[in-house]
């Protein structure tokens, strides 16, 4: 008996067994983090809702799930994943009876691109929690704000 409930136990998804809806998004978020690490498409593309929205860094970058699976299923198939390292995640329940969206704020280190920040929102699916929108952006220190808005106006008049 003892066996089975530790079968049990060791087979029962994180996802399932958290009665918060923050703790268990943030599971998802770090899943998703390790698959894209590991470039394993299939376990990252199984996180998203079919309706999600990724948002790079670049003001072109706003991609439906297709396009999004589209631009990274190369880099995935020869091995090149990503990785971020987050830390410091805020994951909020959004208010009323539901309890079946949150909304969440990361910051991610990179070893490209050092700090960066994601943000987004999850949604509460028949499958378990799902995103439905993951933001990557740079943070830019308020000092070096004007340095960087002059360095991007620089190239767009190319």
């Amino acid at each position: 008996m003892i066996a089975l409930f530790a079968a049990l136990a060791l087979s029962a998804s994180p996802m399932q067994d958290s009665d918060d809806p923050a703790v268990a998004a943030g599971v998802v978020l770090d899943r998703m983090h390790e698959a894209a690490s590991r470039a394993d498409g299939d376990a990252y593309f199984d996180l998203f809702t079919p309706d999600a929205r990724f948002i790079g860094t670049d003001a072109t970058e706003r991609w439906s799930l297709a396009e999004f699976r589209a631009y990274a299923t190369p880099f995935f198939s020869r091995g090149k994943g990503w990785t971020y390292r987050p830390h410091d995640r805020v994951a909020t329940l959004a208010p009323g009876d539901c309890r079946c969206i949150v909304w969440f704020d990361e910051l991610l280190d990179n070893d490209a691109y050092g700090l960066t920040r994601g943000s987004g929102v999850l949604r509460l699916t028949d499958e378990g929690w799902k995103i439905e929108q993951y933001v990557l952006s740079f943070t830019v220190p308020n000092d070096k704000a004007k340095g960087v808005v002059g360095l991007i106006a620089e190239g767009s008049a190319d």
